[in-house]
């Protein structure tokens, strides 16, 4: 179906939907003369995005740029660096650093 149909079946107008595709929010569907088709499947991963959306109060910016955070293991490291700098993050303990923290407990109860 084309994206008039499609928007109308999702609620929503088919600016919106475009809106959605800039952020990569669709499944990259198109026909050989370059226009987009919906089909079930991709009306249901744009369904799917709107709930999660409403679900955790975000915007299509916003679940876009998750999904980046998912994708690229850079943008993963740089939020996470962010989240340990603001405290909103835990550093993982490391193995060493445990064994460390037990030889340093070792040392102070022989004295």
């Amino acid at each position: 179906m084309r994206i008039t149909e499609a928007a109308k079946r999702l609620g929503m107008s088919p600016r919106m939907l475009r809106y959605r595709e800039a952020l990569g929010l669709l499944p990259p569907v198109r026909t050989q003369g370059a226009h987009r088709r919906f089909g079930q499947e991709e009306l249901a991963a744009v369904a799917q995005g709107v709930e999660l959306e409403k679900r955790f109060d975000v915007s299509p910016a916003e679940l876009a740029f998750a999904l980046r955070v998912l994708s690229e293991p850079t943008v993963a490291q740089a939020v996470r660096d962010l989240g340990l700098r603001i405290g909103r993050l835990q550093a993982p303990r490391r193995a060493l650093d445990f064994e460390k923290e037990k030889a340093l407990r070792l040392l102070q109860g022989r004295s």
